[in-house]
């Protein structure tokens, strides 16, 4: 049964025929609108998914944020255009009038890319670089979602308790430092206005603060890993995400781990589904696997 896959995230807002080998047969993007108002997310999730449709019989939602009985809360509202709560579950099926389940898209793409190592570990987590940052636990081969959906948003956690405010309210937060927001919020001088995607081409130009800015986030991820080793004892850690799939940043991430006790080492990993894992992940769960 082919199921529609939409990850909801920061930037962009994906739509996706996953058909019952988890291959996607067709996949459409748009923009994640600016506007706050919970009308322009309908809106745009309508004008998404209306070629797709009618092809098929289950709906799937892998979105940013808290999923809390259905609806979504935004932990940090700038990663949603200052979205603060929409009803995400009845509103996809309000639009489709199908089955619908929607899941935090890190905890979705955790569950793809377990399923990806094909059973070699049972303890694992997923963690997303990208506009923020995310994550997703897998425990003795079962997925931790939490009562009120809060499991595995890792991007949460300490990281500097002098640091930027993060957008969810906390100081210093690993997203803060780490993710490509909080890699462009920390560009001065000649970068100061230049987002994550610019960054890195300056660093790989030899730009001396670009290069600063990238260390830093990836120093600031394998504490985080570290963190998370001996909070879960996982057996590997994914990385995904624009940034943590970006060129030469996971081999400074394991530079950096490797600095770091050997109680806290672990295999490192990047994401098989790559971009597609929040979709892959939906599509699996929507199915019961």
């Amino acid at each position: 049964m082919t199921t529609l896959a939409i990850d909801i995230g920061g930037t962009k807002l994906a739509a996706a025929l996953v058909d019952s080998n988890l291959r996607i047969r067709e996949r459409r993007e748009l923009p994640t609108p600016a506007s706050k108002t919970p009308d322009a997310l309908r809106a745009a999730l309508q004008a998404l998914i209306a070629p797709l449709q009618e092809q098929v019989k289950r709906v799937a939602i892998a979105s940013t944020g808290i999923i809390r009985e259905g609806s979504l809360l935004a932990l940090n509202p700038h990663n949603l255009g200052g979205l603060l709560h929409f009803p995400l579950l009845q509103t996809l099926k309000d639009l489709t009038g199908l089955p619908t389940l929607a899941v935090n898209d890190a905890q979705a793409a955790a569950w793809a890319e377990y399923h990806a190592l094909g059973g070699e570990y049972r303890d694992m987590v997923f963690i997303t670089v990208s506009t923020g940052v995310g994550g997703g636990v897998v425990s003795a081969g079962k997925l931790l979602t939490g009562v009120g959906g809060l499991a595995g948003h890792l991007g949460h956690t300490l990281a500097d308790p002098h640091g930027p405010v993060c957008g969810c309210g906390r100081v210093g937060c690993v997203e803060a430092i780490a993710s490509g927001r909080g890699i462009a919020a920390a560009a001065e001088g000649a970068l100061a206005g230049c987002d994550a995607k610019t960054i890195f081409s300056r660093a790989g130009q030899g730009d001396e603060q670009a290069s600063r800015l990238i260390h830093r986030s990836a120093r600031t991820l394998a504490r985080l890993v570290a963190d998370v080793k001996a909070m879960t004892d996982c057996q590997c850690a994914v990385i995904g995400g624009s940034v943590g799939l970006a060129e030469g940043y996971l081999a400074l991430v394991e530079h950096y781990l490797a600095q770091e006790p050997a109680a806290y080492h672990v295999e490192l990993l990047a994401a098989h589904y790559r971009h597609d894992a929040g979709l892959l992940g939906a599509a699996l769960l929507a199915r019961g696997e």
